[in-house]
């Protein structure tokens, strides 16, 4: 009974490791939803540009043939200076020297220029966060106030920032227009296609500053980093228990709570977790995914195997420190244990 308990431990380490990984997949979602709604504004402004440039019954001589303001037909809009004008003329004079990057106006090369000197002026009050333009403290501010100023004309959502909500509509229209051209599986947001486009080229741009490990993601990198910095933001408001991950403390909720939401639809056993259910369905296909390189021996946990190892490794992790005899299964060493401490093995399950 011990070797059972032991490996059903090992079972729930092996998927709250998919669980990390899946929880990693939705923080990242939610933060390539905020970079990509920056991208639409930007793609936004882009074509609005271009819908200017394509008219050409007015043009920059004829706008300043008179030495007063002038309001300009195709937006409203009314100048008193040539450099506000270069919005419809497409001129960027203003070119950053580090990047090549040019810029219509002064203030928008400043601003750019916090990308590469790192300066972020505009801090929030509430919490401390800096940023590095006024408008993303804006939005950031709305976390704290709840506000949801942009709503869905379909179904009521509402969402913080205008991005936000367009990328929702396409749930209702089914739009998706971003493609990759190396396999054709579409998506809905550009930020989902470039982490996709990382399954072709391996690309692994975030690397851990301390050891080196690189990531596909950059959420699993700042996951990741809680390895070094101990961190454990998401606590148990029941008993106190920390984690490093949000979806390790929604699994963990569940042993208070009793909840087994997923369920063999061949026997109708329940679990707490979807890996859970996963390795128990393999009693029922005979699946043994899991096979030694040396003897051929196959298992239906990765947890059976690296046990299994032992064999061959001779390796006993598990030491006892009252005496320093080595084990290799930590239920082994339980029982040992019983030697120094006079336990009977039938003491815990019989009390008469």
């Amino acid at each position: 009974m011990a070797f059972i308990k032991e490996e059903s431990e090992e079972v729930k380490i092996e998927e709250t490791f998919r669980v990390k990984q899946e929880d990693t997949e939705e923080q990242t979602d939610l933060r390539m939803l905020k970079e990509e709604s920056e991208v639409l504004n930007e793609m936004e402004e882009k074509d609005y540009y271009n819908y200017i440039t394509e008219e050409k019954s007015f043009s920059y001589s004829q706008i300043h043939n008179e030495d007063k303001p002038v309001t300009y037909p195709q937006c409203g809009k009314t100048f008193d200076q040539d450099e506000n004008m270069r919005i419809h003329t497409v001129e960027s004079p203003f070119i950053c020297h580090q990047c090549g990057k040019s810029f219509t106006q002064k203030g928008s090369l400043n601003r750019h220029m916090r990308i590469h000197n790192g300066e972020k002026p505009y801090m929030c009050p509430l919490c401390g966060k800096s940023f590095n333009q006024h408008g993303n403290l804006e939005v950031h501010i709305r976390l704290h106030t709840g506000d949801r100023l942009f709503t869905c004309q379909h179904c009521g959502k509402s969402f913080n920032r205008k991005g936000n909500l367009n990328y929702h509509m396409r749930v209702h229209t089914g739009e998706s227009p971003f493609t990759c051209q190396q396999c054709g599986t579409n998506f809905t947001v550009k930020g989902s296609l470039v982490r996709h486009m990382r399954i072709h080229t391996r690309e692994k741009p975030y690397t851990c500053p301390h050891c080196g490990e690189s990531f596909e993601q950059h959420g699993s990198l700042k996951v990741h980093m809680r390895i070094h910095t101990g961190e454990k933001p998401y606590t148990c408001h029941q008993c106190g228990k920390s984690f490093d991950q949000h979806g390790n403390l929604k699994v963990h909720i569940r042993v208070h709570t009793g909840e087994k939401p997923y369920t063999c639809p061949q026997c109708g056993k329940s679990f707490d977790q979807h890996g859970n259910l996963k390795v128990h369905m393999r009693v029922h296909t005979g699946e043994k995914p899991y096979t030694c390189s040396q003897c051929g021996k196959s298992f239906t946990q990765k947890g059976h195997l690296e046990v299994h190892m032992r064999i061959h490794t001779g390796e006993k992790p598990f030491t006892c420190q009252h005496c320093e005899k080595s084990f290799k299964r930590k239920g082994i060493l339980n029982r040992h244990m019983r030697i120094h401490t006079g336990e009977n093995k039938f003491q815990s399950a019989w009390k008469p």
